[in-house]
């Protein structure tokens, strides 16, 4: 039995035990610290580019101060409020059938009509969400006769729905034009690139000309039959081929799109008017 007041060992530096864990629990903290402020920094930016991107998103045309959007859930769900407001009940009567083709007798089960319908006619046009951003799919019989880039007096009234509810968006938009397989040989139309691109062109000049669309956010591009939405193989995917997409691209593949300044164009083409001018100096037709 050990008396009071005697000396076992020498215990003078234990403290350092506790020293020791003691910077490294100080280490430690200063490491998880330290990674924290990194993650917090970027989730900061990425924070003032989206908000940034809502403050500024009334101009039509984005300039360099603007054009960084990024891809928000607010952005994304612009979109699908447009396209849920085209698929309302609202739209009923312009999502009638249209005719395809003379007594083609198509069974449909495409997106473009109610699944087991069985007649030569299809919806005037339908709508897509994907990652470029929203869709519509218009038919070629919806707005053109076959093999020709005018369009008929029915055609406009669907235009105007369809302008009415993306007009005051700032998103840029390509209207696309897409062709079936079967070939088309005429003067004024040598091949289908340039038939898909005048009925592109065309609903261009309608949006910027009749709606006030600006030239510098909407574009005309044709694919010809190069972008199919199914095989060409029987007559009923190819009425599916022959269509016009307008695209209402996302703010994040908005502001890759090339950038203009309004002071730089022509005054006539910067305000919307005589677009037609504008057209035929590039058009070789």
């Amino acid at each position: 039995m050990r008396r009071r007041g005697e000396f076992e060992g020498d215990n003078s530096d234990r403290w350092l035990m506790t020293y020791a864990d003691l910077i490294t629990l100080l280490l430690a903290f200063f490491v998880i610290m330290y990674a924290m402020s990194k993650v917090d920094a970027k989730k900061f930016e990425q924070m003032s580019e989206k908000l940034q991107g809502e403050f500024n998103s009334s101009a039509l045309v984005p300039g360099p101060a603007t054009t960084d959007l990024g891809a928000g859930v607010l952005k994304i769900g612009r979109l699908k409020l447009v396209a849920q407001r085209l698929e309302s009940p609202s739209f009923g009567q312009l999502k009638h059938r249209v005719n395809i083709g003379p007594a083609t007798n198509i069974p449909l089960s495409s997106g473009f009509d109610d699944a087991g319908a069985a007649d030569s006619s299809m919806h005037e046009f339908s709508v897509e969400m994907n990652e470029r951003g929203l869709v519509i799919h218009v038919v070629e019989s919806a707005l053109f006769k076959s093999g020709q880039a005018e369009m008929q007096p029915q055609a406009r009234t669907l235009l105007d729905k369809i302008a009415n509810e993306i007009a005051d968006l700032p998103n840029q938009i390509r209207v696309e034009g897409h062709t079936d397989s079967l070939p088309i040989s005429s003067f004024k139309f040598p091949s289908n690139w340039e038939l898909s691109a005048a009925r592109a062109t065309a609903v261009v000049r309608y949006f910027v000309e009749s709606h006030g669309f600006t030239p510098a956010r909407i574009s005309a591009l044709g694919f010809g039959e190069f972008r199919p939405l199914a095989p060409n193989d029987t007559p009923e995917n190819r009425a599916r081929n022959r269509r016009v997409d307008i695209v209402l691209l996302t703010d994040a593949l908005s502001r890759y799109e090339p950038q203009v300044n309004p002071a730089s164009l022509p005054t006539e083409v910067a305000g919307g008017n005589n677009f037609q001018t504008a057209v035929d100096e590039l058009s070789p037709y």
